[in-house]
């Protein structure tokens, strides 16, 4: 009787397998015939079948499946079902989440519909995984030039100012502030400032995504990111000890723009000297 009932279990899993492989290749079919009669949304549909059922078919069917989601993406927008875009290229990057042409896709999408921000975030995500990917490199430039305000430049080019910042950071921290929230970091300069000074715990929040993977990135090219914490929130969503274990001894911010009407930056220190900084005996 064990002999039989192991015949009738291997029996039974050789025809679930030969029943899913008679479906991926009737489905493969369906997607082909689809694309020829320009059904691109059935299309992406089956080839999403597809690598649910064979995740090892993925490198083969990986240029056809991109061609479909993007054809059906374009038809998706031309029509305004943007939340049902936006579906799609999830499902997509959840079976191929390191895909930079699926990334710069994305962007170019979000960019065309206002929402840059995010757009520079797939644009970088695309250039870190193929640093030589041409077309998502000109397009994160692109957007980095709408979100990236010129007198940035202007000021990190100052350095009259930068050594103003770095001494009275520097008397700060040998004063016997140890733990530093840079707000508003920007390029993360002052948050590097603090930690060259010698504070033991650095901070440094960021609102904006694209200024936010640019401080990542200078921070990295510093050799400082196990010694800066970079948060992409904005200050008064800081929560101790979720976003930072305790308060801090020393804030620090150069939020001098217009932001300093625009984005609350008063609620914002207000909030960082009533909640996250340490009050004097």
């Amino acid at each position: 009787m064990p002999n039989s009932n192991a015949k009738f279990h291997c029996n039974h899993r050789g025809g679930q397998e030969a029943g899913r492989q008679e479906l991926v290749s009737r489905s493969l079919q369906s997607a082909q015939h689809c694309l020829e009669s320009q059904d691109f949304g059935t299309a992406y549909a089956h080839y999403l079948l597809v690598l649910n059922l064979a995740p090892e078919l993925k490198t083969s069917v990986k240029e056809t499946f991109q061609f479909s989601l993007f054809k059906w993406a374009e038809e998706l927008d031309s029509l305004a079902r943007i939340q049902d875009l936006f579906n799609c290229y999830e499902q997509a990057l959840e079976l191929y989440p390191n895909d930079e042409v699926i990334c710069n896709s994305m962007g170019e999408h979000l960019f065309r519909m206002g929402f840059r921000d995010e757009a520079a975030g797939y644009f970088h995500k695309a250039v870190k995984l193929n640093p030589d990917f041409a077309d998502a490199k000109e397009n994160f430039y692109r957007v980095a030039n709408w979100l990236v305000e010129r007198w940035h430049f202007i000021m990190l080019n100052d350095t009259k100012r930068n050594l103003t910042y770095l001494k009275a950071i520097e008397n700060a921290v040998r004063s016997g502030c140890k733990s530093v929230l840079d707000i508003g970091t920007g390029t993360g300069i002052l948050s590097m400032f603090a930690k060259k000074a010698g504070a033991s715990f650095v901070y440094a929040c960021e609102l904006s995504k694209t200024m936010y993977e640019l401080a990542r990135d200078v921070v990295a090219a510093n050799n400082m990111e196990r010694e800066i914490k970079l948060l992409h929130l904005k200050s008064l969503d800081i929560e101790i000890p979720k976003h930072i274990p305790e308060r801090v001894s020393l804030v620090v911010t150069e939020t001098v723009d217009a932001g300093l009407f625009g984005e609350g930056i008063v609620e914002s220190l207000i909030h960082a000297w009533e909640h996250l900084l340490l009050q004097p005996k």
